[in-house]
């Protein structure tokens, strides 16, 4: 006899952990314990089950005892499986349970575990233990050493690649041999399989076969919305290599690392950035119905807040929204709504404001004042997304727009300026949102000593605009489009379908302008509260 290396499987009830059990059981290399903690389990916590009495006469009682002499006693084999119920760890349990040993996190989606469960023992979210097993988990790396977190539904839809997967996590060689077995009882089946194990004992493999999926009992309904966040917790954390729930594309970039552990208002919570959703039976899902703003914090002051509060409003009436909240409340939340969430991200200008941009115009028409108002800032930018799609297959940073008569309307994402024969010229606002830092950058050119005019535009005008400078009695040709827009400030822009702007550099008027706004961010904007705890 030896001292064998434990592998501890930690699952709620009805997860596959018998099927699991018995696959590692066909190993050559390993001994398996089915749930050596359950009597341990019945004594202290009283629990009701029709095989109580049995279990307490017949298996070790004393928590102490399982942990040392049985779990972690000498073996006959290399390995020791030791299947566990998450809501079998129970205080008072010796510290080395978990800190020896392997362990791997079992999960199933609670809509197929209740409904199975209920069929021997009401369940409560206690008896199902997803919030033990999240405990765990968090224990297990709070240790160093993260479990490997494996789906039941993979376990069937792929036993083999889920079983190799698995075995190189837990860094032991796969056997073939897991992957099928005899059907009927087993000599290694707890007192309690008669009364749980009937499905498993018909089965010869994980995969088992299709059928339509019944209806989920309306009275497990409450047990249902307690368990799925746990649930939906542990399958985001689920092994890359063998989870079917994880997405199969790859996570978004975040140019700002600190933006991933950012914190998102939602309703009435405070929520970690993973956690933040929305009801996919709300209106802003299914019909885009919702306003919102976007805001910029320039040394913790922000920049044209009750500018931003004020479209924010009058959006909102334009689309009849009700119950929507006071402007004190937003002035304190500073909002992204109707779903009434507030997100915040770390985000640098989302162009090159130093090189410039390339535009070039799409297919793809602004909308209409008949169709859909461009002045209600609303979530329904689909055809703002039709233009930047057209933009981004020819290799541009954005899409110029035109209105349904031909002229310039703005660009996919942001307002457009340009300098023609000495004056700065910039389209109406019939077609295109009446942009906050449009506004601003218009105040500044007046306040600059240029001349503004507001008017159609054709797309041809941009393709010949010029900035004129006059500098010791010589004319310079330079940089005449730049576009406008909360998240990107002042973006000069040095070609437009092809053609150079100007001589491609920034010029003299742009950057003018950028340095007047720069200096305005820095100067204005209303400072965000500082709490100071008391001492």
């Amino acid at each position: 006899m030896a001292e064998s290396e434990v592998i501890h499987s930690w699952s709620a009830p009805r997860s596959l952990s018998t099927t699991l059990m018995y696959s590692f059981a066909q190993r050559d290399d390993t001994e398996v314990l089915d749930e050596p903690l359950y009597g341990v389990f019945l004594q202290e916590t009283g629990a009701e089950r029709p095989y109580r009495e049995e279990v307490l006469s017949k298996m070790e009682t004393d928590g102490v005892k399982v942990v040392k002499e049985i779990v972690y006693g000498p073996g006959r084999k290399k390995y020791r499986f030791c299947k566990h119920m998450a809501k079998q760890k129970l205080r008072g349990l010796p510290d080395d349970l978990m800190k020896r040993g392997k362990h791997i996190i079992l999960i199933r989606n609670p809509l197929d575990v209740l409904p199975s469960f209920d069929k021997v023992v009401p369940p409560t979210f206690h008896e199902i233990g997803l919030a033990t097993l999240v405990t765990i988990y968090s224990e297990l790396c709070d240790l160093g050493n993260p479990p490997a977190v494996i789906d039941a539904s993979e376990l069937q839809r792929d036993p083999e690649g889920a079983l190799r997967g698995l075995c190189e996590d837990l860094n032991i060689p796969y056997q073939p041999a897991m992957l099928k077995w005899e059907a009927g009882r087993k000599p290694i089946d707890g007192i309690w399989a008669p009364w749980w194990y009937s499905s498993v004992h018909k089965s010869t493999g994980f995969k088992t076969e299709r059928t339509y999926p019944k209806p989920f009992p309306p009275s497990l309904y409450g047990v249902l919305e307690q368990c799925l966040p746990f649930y939906n917790f542990l399958k985001g954390h689920c092994m890359q290599s063998s989870c079917l729930l994880s997405s199969p594309l790859p996570p978004p970039s975040l140019p700002v690392p600190a933006n991933e552990k950012l914190l998102a208002w939602v309703g009435n919570e405070i929520l970690p950035r993973d956690s933040a959703k929305v009801s996919v039976f709300d209106s802003v899902v299914q019909g885009g119905d919702s306003v919102w703003e976007g805001l910029r914090i320039y040394k913790g002051k922000i920049f044209k807040l009750e500018e931003h509060l004020d479209r924010l409003f009058d959006s909102a009436k334009a689309l009849a929204f009700n119950n929507v909240p006071t402007r004190e409340e937003e002035l304190i939340s500073s909002p992204v709504f109707y779903g009434n969430a507030v997100l915040a991200e770390w985000k640098p200008p989302v162009y090159d404001n130093t090189k410039g941009i390339i535009l070039v115009t799409a297919t793809t028409r602004r909308n209409s004042p008949n169709n859909l108002d461009s002045k209600i800032h609303h979530n329904n930018l689909l055809n703002n997304i039709l233009a930047k799609i057209e933009g981004n297959n020819a290799n541009a940073d954005d899409a110029i727009m035109l209105d349904k008569d031909g002229y310039v309307s703005e660009t996919n994402a942001t307002n457009i300026f340009m300098v023609k024969k000495g004056r700065v010229l910039t389209p109406h606002v019939d077609y295109c949102l009446p942009g906050i830092t449009r506004a601003t950058v218009m105040d500044l050119i007046v306040k600059e000593g240029f001349i503004l005019e507001e008017r159609r535009i054709s797309l041809s005008e941009f393709h010949t605009a010029d900035e004129t400078a006059i500098s010791c009695s010589v004319t310079f040709f330079l940089l005449q489009v730049w576009t406008t827009g909360t998240m990107g400030e002042l973006s000069p822009v040095v070609k437009i379908d092809g053609r150079v702007v100007g001589d491609g550099q920034v010029g003299p008027v742009t950057r003018r302008l950028q340095n007047a706004y720069k200096k305005l961010t820095e100067e204005s904007g209303v400072p965000i509260p500082t709490y100071h705890a008391e001492e």
